[in-house]
């Protein structure tokens, strides 16, 4: 299975501390945001990982993490021309370096303390269909997208905010795909936000019966406020200390 970390956008809603460097790149307790998708992909057995960023600032990465052999990671690197082009746009990057493996994708700004590696071998001996990662918040803030599972287990439906949700299981930035995926991105429509969402993608999958969800405990979005930069940090540091994380 190949890697993909997302590491691009305009992160707006973090300035003035983003006007001259990528949100991922911000301290999270002892170290930066992005140190912690590229840990979750070693610790899952993934080696090769392509991280996508910005233009103006990919090289920022570059220098910050070279080869990535230090995380004990072959890295790449690929640039989305427009930050705007939503998650979908970003992982359509990654066509060329997956070379029809399966791929695990993580959002760069996304901290949790589940061990992906049962999931990844998992997925690996499928060999098809799609993995989405949850967690049970408060889905009526309308922040997130929404999964809702039937008794057994299954994926009933995944909605990008809904108004109305019909779970408290909140999608997270972690997803799995078979070789399909890129030929879904290709039939995407840009969303009212002008963007390839995810949850569309998604929902591709949905609608073949190809794909599941695991629920996880704990997992924090450090990169959409100022409150969740906070959050990130206090949480990681208390995690820290009594090594769970």
């Amino acid at each position: 299975m190949k890697g993909v970390i997302l590491a691009g956008g305009l992160a707006t809603r973090l300035r003035p501390l983003t006007l001259v460097t990528n949100k991922h790149l911000l301290p999270i307790y002892n170290k930066p945001m992005v140190y912690y998708p590229l840990e979750a992909m070693a610790k899952a057995g993934v080696k090769e990982v392509l991280l996508t960023s910005s233009p103006d600032q990919a090289g920022q990465f570059a220098n910050l993490l070279n080869s990535g052999e230090d995380f004990g990671l072959s890295l790449y690197y690929a640039v989305q021309k427009n930050p705007k082009g939503g998650i979908a746009d970003a992982i359509a990057l990654a066509e060329e370096f997956a070379r029809g493996e399966p791929v695990l994708v993580i959002l760069g700004d996304n901290i949790f303390n589940f061990d992906l590696a049962k999931s990844v071998r998992e997925f690996e001996k499928a060999k098809k269909g799609a993995k989405v990662f949850g967690v049970k918040l408060d889905t009526k803030s309308r922040q997130y997208g929404v999964i809702e599972m039937d008794k057994t287990g299954k994926v009933v439906s995944i909605e990008e905010k809904p108004e109305h949700p019909k779970s408290d299981i909140a999608q997270i930035g972690v997803y799995m795909y078979d070789g399909k995926v890129f030929d879904y991105i290709r039939k995407l429509k840009p969303s009212r936000r002008d963007e390839l969402e995810v949850t569309d993608l998604n929902n591709y999958y949905l609608r073949e019966g190809g794909i599941s969800c695991d629920v996880i405990d704990w997992w924090i979005d450090a990169g959409t406020s100022f409150d969740e930069l906070l959050r990130a940090n206090n949480d990681v540091k208390q995690f820290v200390e009594e090594g769970k994380l």
